[in-house]
């Protein structure tokens, strides 16, 4: 990847805030309680990272916030633009969902049709975003010519170039090989550093959530809610330290004993 995103350089994205959120859903075993009084706050243009144990709700909490999943208690707060418009969200899912008959470039430019913006804007973003993850001589080849990776970048590439005030990211390299993730999350956090968008992602891995964001939120078993804040240094964030050892093992052990107590709610590390 090159340098980041124009679309938003020097531009705060909005701050995220979830406040007191519950959620239940009936099964033919009875009702399960998802998420109960979850409450978080992500500040503009900063990187969050959300982990937990399998199955405590991180995914049901990012459609929550992304209008995907409906709100039934507590509030998503989310700023305006600075012209008072609703903040542009972009979401990037584990599976980059490839419309398999278009092109790369004919997949990336798909949502800025919908927008309605003119041909040569699609087309010149298309390619400024193809370069941006690194797809060049990429444009005109089809999903199933793509490796995996290959196929999470052109959905990055199709989220950024709708140019988002906010992205929101379910485990988005969670079924690529470990090389690729790794580079993967090299290019993101770059890109995201100088582009202004906050970023909410979700993560089953401590290691990369530690990595990747200013501030990462664990989060308890079913039902979920948050159970600590963590906001790691630059010596933390730096994998060949020691700290990044520390720092990722206490998070291993909270999550292992991990369980829903109020006493431990919005608790910093």
């Amino acid at each position: 990847m090159k340098n980041a995103s124009e679309g938003n350089a020097g531009k705060a994205g909005p701050e995220i805030r979830v406040e007191e959120v519950s959620l239940r859903y009936e099964t033919r075993g009875g009702v399960v309680e998802a998420l109960a009084d979850c409450s978080l706050t992500v500040p503009g243009g900063s990187f969050a990272c959300l982990v937990g144990p399998s199955g405590c709700g991180k995914s049901t909490l990012l459609d929550v916030v992304a209008g995907l999943a409906p709100l039934q208690d507590g509030r998503i707060g989310i700023d305006k633009r600075p012209d008072g418009g609703p903040a542009r969200l972009a979401v990037v899912f584990q599976k980059p969902a490839l419309f398999p008959w278009k092109t790369v470039e004919g997949n990336i430019v798909f949502g800025l049709e919908t927008q309605g913006i003119p041909r040569a804007e699609r087309r010149e973003r298309a390619r400024r975003y193809i370069d941006l993850v690194g797809l060049n001589g990429f444009e005109n080849a089809y999903p199933h010519e793509l490796s995996g990776g290959m196929a999470q970048r052109v959905g990055i590439a199709r989220a950024l170039a709708l140019q988002p005030d906010a992205l929101l990211m379910d485990e988005p390299f969670a079924a690529v090989d470990a090389q690729t993730r790794a580079l993967l999350q090299e290019e993101l956090r770059r890109i995201t550093a100088h582009s202004g968008m906050t970023v909410l992602f979700v993560t089953h891995d401590v290691s990369e959530a530690v990595y990747l964001g200013d501030t990462v939120f664990v989060m308890s078993k079913r039902p979920g809610r948050i159970i600590r804040t963590v906001s790691p240094s630059a010596e933390q964030r730096d994998r060949s330290s020691g700290a990044f050892a520390r720092i990722t093992s206490e998070i291993f052990d909270l999550l292992a004993h991990s369980a829903p107590s109020k006493a431990t709610h919005g608790e910093s590390a």
